[in-house]
């Protein structure tokens, strides 16, 4: 198993709850949860015991249904039919792929009130309507959620922990890496961006040190997916696929925004709403909402109609936008050999994203038009930022502020988006942040980062 930052949390879980909740780990299909619950609960407890509900006979499936008010009898009967012994308090029960039996999950509030071993579930499309339909969700359930590795945990995996640990150095000491490292990293960062961090992709590039195998997961991992749209999306599943197979197409444009007219004339994000929701909840997708007025809590004016959906991993955003086999290998060749005949604008963004995210952020962004220069044309002038994050801010005594953010794809820039935004909210803005191909740099308040440090935010 990788090294995943997520494990910590399950640790802090078991320290703070003593078995009073469960633990629930979700997120997207083939990121790991089964592989960090398992790992976890032999390396934390004296024996724990795995119910995969995948694969779980329907004698191990009756002993929900048919002891449900005697706890007792079902505690003997799980631990006797794969024949495990479990310490009460040194011992876990794993509900794994909870959401193909969701009986069990609704069981969890007497399971837990019981108080002899601590839970945790695991489950992909967790919160789909068809898989919490006629059932409870216990309120004895904390939640947790998996994303695919970060540009750190790729570091770590691929042997390179060391540099890992510089790269965190530079960025709190706010000093550049010395130009070999700052080099060494960046071939690092654009492998990233053609690997990315499904587990089984990064395993198949760790193993050979070439594309080809980590391509051919990722393509499973794809087809995967579209399966499970077509599977579990219920009516919505048209929209859902339509919306998933425009992801590459829309994050081309110059705005990146979602036009959702494009997929069907007439059509509008209404009529596609609940199967964004639905790809949004199964973790395919990142979302990034238009915030109509930037302040501390950017859900208060956040416009649900007005967005841009990345996908939830950048390796998997290649494979998708480049899908002939011939093309995507020159694609890699481009991204490893820094030309940008790729569209590579799309690609840093998405992994930007895919960081965010897998740091607690929820995304944002904001749009405006400042007035127009010239007093003959009415034209406003286009302004965008690309991400917009809540932080405390040192010369506000740390008080939360806004941190706008924009991500640059090559090493000639402007920052006017940024500029005026300072300059249009003032009192409101904190620290601003480039992320950028170059090297670490700070003017004033502004902190121009290599991209691969945007997992520190």
């Amino acid at each position: 198993m990788f090294e995943r930052k997520c494990y910590e949390k399950l640790v802090e879980w078991k320290d703070r709850s003593r078995g009073r909740t469960a633990l629930l780990v979700e997120g997207a299909r083939r990121v790991g949860k089964t592989t960090l619950a398992e790992a976890f609960a032999s390396a934390e407890y004296d024996a724990h015991l795995v119910i995969d509900f995948s694969k779980t006979t329907d004698e191990g499936r009756n002993v929900f249904r048919h002891h449900a008010d005697d706890i007792g009898t079902r505690q003997r009967m799980l631990q006797l039919l794969p024949g495990v012994e479990l310490p009460e308090r040194r011992s876990a029960i794993v509900f794994d792929e909870v959401q193909r039996f969701p009986p069990a999950r609704e069981m969890v509030k007497h399971l837990v009130a019981d108080g002899r071993f601590d839970y945790l579930e695991t489950g992909s499309l967790i919160s789909i309507k068809k898989n919490t339909e006629g059932i409870v969700i216990p309120s004895e359930e904390d939640r947790v959620a998996l994303r695919p590795l970060d540009f750190e945990e790729y570091l770590r995996a691929c042997g390179r922990r060391l540099l890992a640990e510089e790269i965190r150095r530079s960025f709190e000491a706010k000093t550049a890496l010395p130009d070999a490292l700052h080099r060494q990293a960046m071939r690092l960062f654009d492998e990233y961006l053609v690997v990315g961090g499904m587990p089984q992709a990064v395993a198949a590039f760790v193993e050979d040190e070439t594309f080809t195998e980590c391509e051919r997961e990722k393509r499973r991992i794809l087809a995967l997916y579209e399966d499970d749209i077509a599977k579990f999306g219920g009516g919505d599943s048209r929209r859902a696929l339509a919306v998933f197979k425009g992801i590459p197409g829309q994050l081309s444009a110059n705005s990146k925004r979602f036009n959702f007219s494009t997929l069907k004339r007439g059509l509008r994000y209404g009529d596609y709403e609940s199967a964004l929701d639905w790809l949004e909840d199964s973790h395919i997708v990142n979302v990034c909402r238009l915030c109509t007025d930037p302040n501390v809590g950017f859900r208060l004016a956040a416009d649900e109609s007005r967005l841009k959906c990345y996908m939830g991993d950048t390796g998997l955003l290649v494979s998708h936008a480049f899908a002939d086999a011939d093309e995507n290998l020159e694609v890699q060749r481009a991204l490893q050999f820094g030309r940008v005949s790729v569209n590579r604008g799309m690609l840093v963004e998405n992994y930007v994203a895919q960081q965010l995210r897998a740091g607690g952020h929820n995304l944002f962004y904001y749009s405006w038009g400042e007035p127009a220069k010239d007093a003959r044309s009415s034209k406003p002038r286009p302004r965008e930022i690309d991400f917009l994050l809540t932080r405390g801010f040192s010369d506000a005594a740390g008080k939360l502020r806004v941190s706008p953010l924009e991500a640059k794809s090559t090493k000639t820039y402007s920052t006017v988006s940024l500029d005026d935004f300072a300059r249009r909210f003032p009192k409101r803005t904190g620290d601003e942040f480039v992320l950028h191909a170059k090297q670490l740099k700070v003017e004033g308040k502004r902190l121009h980062l290599p991209l691969y440090m945007a997992h520190l935010l």
